[in-house]
Order: structure tokens, then C-alpha cells, then sequence
């Protein structure tokens, strides 16, 4: 089989890709042409959709995604995209569905000079997997909460999404080495009067674009925040006492999509939702009804402009 060159290989995957998609010839014409095999073609055009040369949509010719978009835009004012997914889908084929359409539509998304802030979680580790690849010119990836607990220090979990999403797009990563939780909140206080922590946190302040999901206890994909050794027994049954149904970057909220009086909140490293507010584009990517609570109390907690759900989701939001 016929190796690709890598220093030749985007101009000849364009040829291909225009020949096949534009002039709609077939592969076995374009191997003629380019004097090749029909399966050197084939790779051409898969490095052409790898690369972003090649950007394929679907059209439903159904309406439901379309209509479930419009009532939840209608309902939550928001920019919502709904993913076809069959009700016996599994929970991880689900979720790979919506990060693939997330990334899709991040791609849209990110422009030059950016700053981005992107939450760590099960669901942005998946979309950083199915990123497509793309320089965008001074683009800066911020990590938007501490990764950091009395087991590790979390530093390669959140470093590995957030370096996935600077390689795809060219762009710098800044970590924020902290934990997700600090045990006092007066720790906080003066860490958060620190240099090297308010330069973090001036970045944040001045994102122009930020991507997440939300964190839930009962999700079926575990919540990596509830998951993963983060939060001890007694702080679980507190959170339940205080009516917590969310999280958004470790930050919680109740159904109302209030936050204030949250204990956990004094020692939580998240931005606050002022915060997240104030920041033009914010990207909410959810799959599963287990987390339909979550979401809600996001979605009241006005956090998200831009929804990805699958269509379960997108239905139980509507009915």
C-alpha cells in the first residue's frame, strides 16, 4: 500500500476530496487521475475529514431534531443543537455521539486571539478525543477549576484535556495548579491574593468563550468530580442536605439554579457563576436524562448560551 508523504499530503487530500465531494467523480477515476490505488484514495479523503479540509453536515430530512431545537431555543434562550440518538443507545456511545458534535461545532466556534476556558470532566476529556484540527492564531486554553485532592494531584488528568484542545487548535494551555477543593476557605482567600493565582484568574475573567458540562451525583457516566475521590461521604450528604442537584466546574447549584449558602462553595476553585455569566459564548455539552436535573438547574442558573444535548435529553428538557 502506498505510504502518504506528510509533506505533500494536505495538498494532494485536497485534490481528492475536491474531485470526489465537488466534481463527484469516483474513487477509482481519481486514482487514474492522480496515479495512485483506489485505496490511497480512500485514505486521502479520511485525512481530509482527520484534517478539517472536508467538514461533512447532516441534514435530517426528519423535523424533530430541528423542532426540539427550536422549543428549547424558544423555552431557555439558547443556540441549542440536538444529536440523533436512538432511546437503547448505550450511555458511553451516547456520549461519544455528543462530543462528536460538540467538536464539530467548537470548530465553528473558535477564532483567532481567543480565550478559552474549558472545564475538566468525562465529557470534555471525550471531546477533546474528537477534536478537529485547526490553527487558529493566538488562541489561549484555560483551565477553568483546580484538579487537585487528598489522592493526586490531578495535574495529568486536567493537563491532558486541556493539551488536546491547544494542539487542535494551535493554541497555549495554562493549567491552574490548585486543588478543586481547599480544606479552609480562608486557604482560598489567600491563595486567591497570590500573583501567580490572579494572573489565572484575571484570564478567566477576560474568556471570551468557555465549554463544560455538568456535574451530577446520579449520572450513569460517572461525574468525574464525584467520582474520582474528590469529595468525602459527610460532604456528599451535605450537599444533598442543601438541596445540591449540580455542579458546573466544581461550583454547585440547586434546582433554582441558585448557588448562595452552598457550604462547599467557600472552598471550591471553580469560577463563580458572575463569572461565567459575563462570558459571551458558554457551551454546555450534556448526554444521558440522568443528568436532566443538572442541566435543568443550569439552564435556570442562566449558564449556558449554546446547548449540545442528545435527543432524549433535548425531549424530556421540552416536555
Amino acid at each position: 500500500m502506498e505510504p502518504l508523504d506528510d509533506a505533500r499530503s494536505t495538498q494532494r487530500a485536497l485534490t481528492a476530496a475536491h474531485l470526489y465531494y465537488v466534481q463527484e467523480r469516483t474513487m477509482e477515476a481519481i486514482a487514474r487521475e492522480l496515479g495512485t490505488s483506489r485505496s490511497t484514495v480512500s485514505r486521502l479523503l479520511a485525512h481530509a475529514r482527520a484534517t478539517g479540509i472536508v467538514d461533512i453536515r447532516i441534514r435530517s430530512p426528519f423535523a424533530a431534531p430541528q423542532l426540539l431545537e427550536e422549543r428549547l431555543a424558544e423555552r431557555f434562550h439558547v443556540a441549542a443543537h440536538v444529536v440523533p440518538v436512538s432511546d437503547d443507545a448505550t450511555e458511553v456511545d451516547r456520549l461519544q455521539r455528543v462530543a462528536i458534535a460538540a467538536a464539530h461545532l467548537l470548530r465553528d466556534l473558535v477564532k483567532q486571539d481567543m480565550t478559552i476556558g474549558v472545564a475538566w470532566g468525562s465529557t470534555t476529556a471525550a471531546i477533546s478525543r474528537h477534536l478537529v484540527p485547526e490553527a487558529v492564531h493566538g488562541t489561549t486554553f484555560v483551565q477553568l477549576n483546580g484538579s487537585g485532592n487528598t489522592h493526586t494531584t490531578g495535574l495529568l488528568y486536567a493537563s491532558e484535556i486541556l493539551s488536546r484542545f491547544a494542539a487542535a487548535y494551535g493554541g497555549s494551555a495554562q493549567q491552574f495548579p490548585v486543588p478543586a477543593f481547599f480544606d479552609d476557605p480562608r486557604t482560598r482567600l489567600a491563595m486567591w491574593r497570590e500573583r501567580s493565582t490572579r494572573r489565572i484568574l484575571a484570564m478567566q475573567a477576560a474568556m471570551d468563550l468557555v465549554v463544560f458540562s455538568t456535574g451530577s451525583a446520579g449520572s450513569r457516566v460517572p461525574s468525574h468530580v464525584y467520582s474520582g475521590g474528590y469529595l468525602e461521604t459527610s460532604e456528599l450528604d451535605e450537599l444533598e442536605r442543601e438541596g445540591v442537584v449540580g455542579d458546573v466546574a466544581t461550583v454547585f447549584f440547586r434546582a433554582d439554579g441558585s448557588s448562595d449558602g452552598i457550604t462547599l462553595n467557600d472552598r471550591a476553585t471553580g469560577p463563580s457563576f458572575g463569572v461565567l455569566r459575563r462570558v459571551p459564548r458558554r457551551v454546555c455539552v450534556v448526554s444521558g436524562v440522568s443528568k436532566l436535573a443538572s442541566l435543568q438547574g443550569a439552564l435556570a442558573a442562566r449558564l449556558v448560551t449554546d446547548l449540545v444535548v442528545d435527543e432524549p435529553v433535548a425531549r424530556a428538557l421540552t416536555e
